[in-house]
């Protein structure tokens, strides 16, 4: 399979894996709308390397966000149409948010079994709580996490591990495509250091082999350092692609 094949796979299993309240399809466009909650979850995104009619495309789907309420945000990936980026900056559409998309054979990474990692099929309220203090999120964005965990309609699994009774780490990871994606790695501030976002990851792995995951993906800012130090160890090696964002400018 070439990079650029699986490049696409992982695309669409990262959308799988996080997945917005409201969509709209459009010609070779796929519109995200999550209440404004994350840019991924509000974004136009692209979903061929080839564009058809893609100044008009750009046109139409600002006109949607507009009518929405929202700002246009598109997500840019590189596996795209590179008229795509030009056009957007001919416009004014400021980037931001660069981020890398990792990946690792399932031979490559780290696979362990681990009896305390609390792994649910579905988001326990104890779990979206605690996911929610240690991403200081506000109520509302809890409210919409909420609704987006609930909306995932790929094989996922919900991961929590403790330290004196108290979920200290979390994760989550989705499986479509034979690809397992992790979400949303978080440890306490309290905690970090003792391998505990590792733990989970690896625990993820082994639950994912037997749903038949042949490889893991994962989407990290690029100026993340500890998350890429993290996914390195983990054995996600290979960077397959970048994105970056563009925000129309102000009316």
């Amino acid at each position: 399979m070439s990079d650029r094949s699986l490049s696409w796979r992982v695309e669409e299993t990262t959308l799988n894996a996080f997945p917005a309240l409201r969509q709209i399809l459009y010609r070779d466009w796929l519109l995200r709308f999550s209440d404004g909650f994350t840019r991924r979850a509000n974004s136009i995104n692209p979903r061929t390397e080839r564009i058809d009619r893609l100044e008009a495309g750009i046109d139409v789907c600002a006109a949607l966000f507009k009518r929405s309420g929202q700002p246009a945000i598109f997500r840019v990936p590189e596996i795209c149409d590179a008229r795509l980026d030009g056009m957007l900056d001919e416009r004014g559409y400021a980037m931001e948010g660069g981020t890398r998309t990792l990946y690792g054979a399932m031979g490559e990474v780290d696979v362990r079994e681990d009896a305390a990692a609390e792994i649910l099929d579905r988001p326990s309220r104890e779990w979206l709580d605690a996911m929610g203090a240690l991403q200081n999120r506000s109520p509302a964005q809890n409210a919409i996490f909420e609704r987006v965990m609930n909306a995932i309609a790929v094989p996922a699994a919900f991961a929590g591990l403790r330290e004196d009774g108290e979920l200290t780490a979390l994760t989550l990871g989705a499986v479509h495509d034979g690809l397992l994606c992790f979400e949303s790695v978080v440890t306490g501030e309290r905690h970090r250091g003792k391998g505990h976002a590792r733990r989970l990851l690896a625990a993820l792995n082994a639950w994912a082999i037997g749903l038949g995951a042949e490889g893991v993906c994962l989407q990290v800012e690029a100026t993340n350092e500890a998350g890429l130090a993290l996914y390195d160890r983990l054995g996600l090696k290979t960077t397959l692609y970048r994105y970056h964002y563009r925000r129309a400018p102000l009316d």
